[in-house]
């Protein structure tokens, strides 16, 4: 073969690999639902996963032509839409949304969850708490250590949303030597309700409480998160007062398992197009209330799952 001729197969060759991508990008690009999409939301009305799944269902209803119907299916943590969502042809016409936890502590901590981590396809992410420890303003606590004295002079009411918070409490009372008395409420919204009716003294919020904070009305004592929240810079994080965990929790879109690369590629995509939109509603609402966009799918989103499951399992080992 003469080297002309040698370049020309080459040529060939790489035309011919091109054409293929091209055609799996445009296969990739062309997948629509057979049918209109039930969105099934793990949690209840006028909460921020209702919110946001709402939201979103008006822009891809916009965007794409495609019809989305979101529907309510609450209760325990998102568990009973996640028993539900199973069972659920994987074409891309299924799918819900509720938290990690849900496929992480929660799921775990539940004796009898009627699924498992493996019988869902993880999507992507949407958004990420801005877990706080929150209280009052007028409650006159402006700093953990002040939360510390009240509470060592006497016990306090402490407002969870998940055994979860529960298990984080009992290490700080191990910690600082304290007494919580815990309660477990249903979400965000009924903490903060009951932080305003005096019910407790302190309570755990995702990012419901950023409005109040902002306005002086409520104040993070502590983050839940990684990393400080930004509207309050000075509260540590847990990790910080020497708690190992990061209890963040994100907002999931999953779909049961099984589901081909194409559905699930083009609908993190169609997510990721509307979230990402600095003029659409949807991210608007991630950036007042959350850490704003906050997209992870693929292999990547699966680690994640996979690494949640096991960071819960150390925290549960050494709360047990």
């Amino acid at each position: 073969m003469t080297l002309k001729t040698a370049k020309k197969v080459l040529v060939s060759a790489a035309l011919g690999v091109a054409a293929v991508g091209l055609m799996a990008g445009s296969a990739a690009a062309e997948w629509k639902p057979k049918g209109p999409i039930s969105l099934m939301i793990g949690f209840a009305a006028g909460g921020g996963t209702d919110t946001q799944a709402r939201l979103i269902a008006s822009e891809l209803q916009k965007r794409k032509g495609w019809k989305v119907i979101p529907s309510n299916v609450a209760g325990r943590g998102g568990a009973l839409m996640a028993r539900k969502l199973k069972s659920l042809p994987n074409d891309g016409t299924a799918i819900g949304m509720a938290v990690t936890e849900s496929f992480g502590y929660n799921m775990l901590a539940s004796k009898n969850p009627g699924y498992t981590a493996d019988d869902f396809t993880y999507i992507t992410t949407t958004t990420g708490s801005q877990m706080g420890l929150v209280v009052k303003a007028s409650k006159g606590w402006k700093t953990w250590d002040d939360f510390l004295k009240a509470a060592r002079a006497g016990t306090v009411k402490f407002g969870g949303m998940s055994q979860k918070h529960a298990d984080v409490n009992y290490l700080l009372e191990q910690k600082y030597g304290v007494k919580f008395n815990t309660v477990i409420l249903r979400g965000g919204r009924a903490v903060m309700n009951a932080l305003n009716a005096g019910d407790i003294d302190i309570g755990y919020g995702a990012g419901i409480q950023a409005k109040a904070v902002k306005s002086g009305d409520m104040i993070n004592l502590v983050s839940g998160v990684g990393k400080r929240i930004p509207y309050s810079p000075n509260a540590p994080t847990l990790i910080e007062l020497g708690i190992p965990y990061d209890i963040g929790a994100k907002f999931i879109v999953v779909g049961p398992k099984g589901m081909s690369a194409d559905a699930r590629n083009t609908l993190a995509a169609a997510f990721a197009e509307v979230i990402s939109d600095k003029n659409s509603e949807v991210n608007k609402f991630v950036t007042a209330r959350y850490t704003g966009p906050d997209l992870i799918s693929g292999k990547a989103l699966d680690d994640f799952i996979k690494n949640g499951l096991k960071e819960s399992k150390t925290l549960m080992s050494v709360t047990n």
